[in-house]
């Protein structure tokens, strides 16, 4: 078959797999739509918190779009600031964390598939 499809919200919640769910959502569809080479995820931060850590990538890069609310993506040290149909580029090598506004943070992200190559990066939030 020359397609797949599938809807996002019956993928596995992979933040309530791994007991993060009081900050978030996470759906990692790539296995259900049968691609070999990108990378997606669905991402939900609930209003006001944080993704419980952050990561980056040895040789991936991301595109992030911000498909509802608003909120602030921490770029290394750098934060910025995150709005509706906001798009952002991520090169390799940036750690990189989502905060949620008071109405919560929507975001897909994308990126070439690579095995092994992301990196948690532990007690990123300064404050």
């Amino acid at each position: 078959m020359s397609y797949s499809k599938t809807n996002l919200l019956e993928v596995e919640d992979s933040a309530a797999k791994h007991g993060i769910s009081e900050h978030q959502e996470a759906r990692f569809p790539r296995r259900e739509l049968g691609a070999e080479q990108t990378g997606f995820n669905y991402l939900k931060v609930k209003p006001g918190q944080r993704e419980p850590f952050a990561h980056r990538h040895k040789q991936a890069e991301e595109i992030y779009v911000v498909m509802g609310g608003s909120g602030r993506l921490k770029l290394d040290d750098e934060l910025v600031d995150l709005a509706p149909l906001d798009a952002v580029r991520v090169s390799p090598g940036t750690a990189r964390g989502l905060e949620a506004g008071a109405e919560g943070l929507e975001v897909l992200i994308f990126g070439p598939h690579v095995e092994g190559d992301g990196e948690v990066v532990s007690d990123f939030w300064s404050d």
